[in-house]
């Protein structure tokens, strides 16, 4: 089993509700939801003409290879109503981005691990020290602590909603 850790960002419809169904439905044997972080709003990143994004990190276990748990993550946003069309970085019902995959590293056409841009994210690293503030970037060795104590910008705020406990 691996740790994984994800996150969701929802910025179209109901976000709550969104942000809910994803959870519900990525918890399933191949992938267990041990955690969820609160739910932050988030100020739009690159695209900005668009609504505040709800987002959060989900920690779990799975027994998926990387790809695999790629197109597990791409037929659900599909089936939450995910549209890749539109501006890059624009408007979404559901986003999910594999972060950490235990401490491996992938570098291939489709899937970067760790997750790119995460360290460029106050949306990921929030929630993520959250979680598990202790743990260390596999290619920055630097702790999620760290990497938030020195980030400047982007408007994060947490919200009152909390998802459900995932069965």
């Amino acid at each position: 089993m691996k740790t994984v850790y994800l996150s969701l960002g929802s910025n179209i419809g109901d976000r709550e509700q969104m942000l809910q169904s994803a959870l519900d439905r990525l918890h399933a044997p191949d992938l267990t939801i041990r955690r969820i972080s609160s739910v932050y709003e988030t100020e739009p990143v690159d695209f900005k003409q668009q609504r505040a994004f709800l987002n959060l990190v989900a920690e779990a276990e799975t027994e998926l290879f990387p790809m695999m748990l790629l197109s597990r993550i791409q037929k659900l946003e599909l089936q939450l109503g995910r549209k890749r069309t539109g501006p890059p970085k624009g408007p979404r019902t559901i986003d999910i981005d594999i972060l950490l995959y235990g401490s491996a590293q992938v570098h291939a056409a489709r899937l970067e691990i760790p997750h790119p841009r995460m360290h460029e994210r106050r949306f990921v690293l929030a929630p993520m020290v959250e979680l598990a503030p202790d743990l260390r970037h596999p290619e920055l060795h630097r702790t999620m602590r760290d990497l938030l104590a020195g980030f400047e910008g982007q408007r994060v705020r947490k919200v009152d909603f909390t998802p459900r406990k995932i069965q």
